[in-house]
């Protein structure tokens, strides 16, 4: 998630941990620095970009490593802040989860947390919700805010700390029902027009959870689905896009390919650009703006050789239309995503008939 909404979170967890030991305010200043913690690793030099990619969110975000480093800040708070001497298990616990709720809700956003570094060095990413959802931030940004405003404790601010993050939770829940469902939603979609998908991926989109991303996967293709809370499955719109594993089929010892098929889970694109191989992770964005492009490879004729990883050629977030089209598609009014008939594929629209 972004920077903000940890700060927020860590701040909430802490005062209402702390609060009433070492003041509201101090508590909340604590708990958003410990919050924030985590993403230091932004600040850890990578061989290539790809590296960066790959490895942000790693050891820094491990609940293993929390729990390792938790006594030596929770010892250093205790030793530091008179108020505290006394109360050593709760401010290691405070530290804890401080550090942990991060790596949680990073981990339920589709770029993942490899929580559980080094016994299971996968990524974890539920992909439930948008990397910002002011749904989800705004009641812990209120509550840390009315943490900052007070010095003292008292029931009434525990209160409204306890209700913020109980609402902000069950946010987060709701996302992973609504996930489930729109992929439910989508097998019958894909079923009905008569295509065979090998999984099924729903991810929410941008800002909200009332509208789904569904990638269906196929081998040499992939179809996107736009799904709506409010949608009419029989009207939903299938684009069709092109893998194009062809492109990446003598680069079995690409070092960054396997690095981004792992990564990815298996959920990216090959494309040329100019001499140039792309490999694009389908989750991160919309076709074709994806957030991540790595030229790894360059083509001459039929010879394909690997080059050092680098940033593909800037392409901007969203396309002509894209805020019309989110927001219809939102509220459940259908509309065509122009962005995606503009490449020479298939778009497919399912028939009332289908079912």
């Amino acid at each position: 998630m972004d920077s903000l909404t940890q700060f927020a979170l860590g701040a909430t967890v802490s005062a209402l941990c702390l609060g009433k030991t070492l003041g509201a305010r101090k508590a909340a200043v604590l708990g958003g620095l410990l919050g924030t913690l985590p993403d230091l690793d932004v600040f850890i030099p990578f061989d290539n970009p790809v590296d960066s990619f790959v490895l942000h969110r790693g050891w820094t975000h491990s609940l293993i490593v929390h729990a390792l480093v938790t006594p030596i800040l929770g010892e250093l708070f205790v030793q530091s802040i008179r108020t505290l001497k006394n109360h050593r298990f709760l401010v290691w616990w405070t530290v804890f989860l401080c550090l942990s709720t991060h790596a949680l809700i990073d981990a339920m956003t589709v770029y993942g947390t490899r929580l559980l570094w080094p016994i299971y060095p996968d990524p974890v990413g539920m992909g439930s919700i948008f990397i910002i959802d002011p749904l989800y931030t705004l009641p812990l940004i209120a509550a840390s805010i009315l943490a900052l405003a007070h010095r003292s404790w008292s029931p009434r601010l525990g209160n409204w700390l306890s209700t913020a993050l109980l609402v902000s939770s069950a946010y987060m829940g709701i996302g992973v029902v609504l996930q489930t469902n729109a992929e439910a939603r989508a097998k019958t979609i894909f079923a009905n027009a008569g295509i065979e998908t090998d999984r099924v991926f729903a991810i929410a989109s941008p800002f909200n959870t009332l509208l789904w991303k569904v990638i269906g996967l196929q081998d040499d293709r992939y179809h996107n689905l736009y799904i709506s809370l409010f949608d009419d499955d029989l009207d939903a719109i299938i684009y069709t896009h092109l893998r194009h594993p062809e492109l990446v089929a003598c680069l079995g010892g690409n070092g960054a390919l396997k690095k981004l098929r792992w990564f990815s889970k298996g959920y990216y694109r090959a494309e040329q650009d100019g001499d140039t191989i792309v490999i694009s992770d389908l989750r991160m964005g919309l076709t074709p703006n994806y957030a991540f492009r790595f030229a790894i490879a360059e083509r001459a004729g039929k010879t394909v050789r690997d080059t050092t990883p680098t940033v593909a050629s800037d392409q901007p977030r969203a396309s002509e239309g894209d805020l019309e089209w989110l927001v219809d598609r939102i509220l459940g009014r259908p509309a065509i995503r122009m962005a995606e008939t503009i490449d020479p594929q298939i778009l497919r629209q399912t028939s009332r008939s289908a079912c």
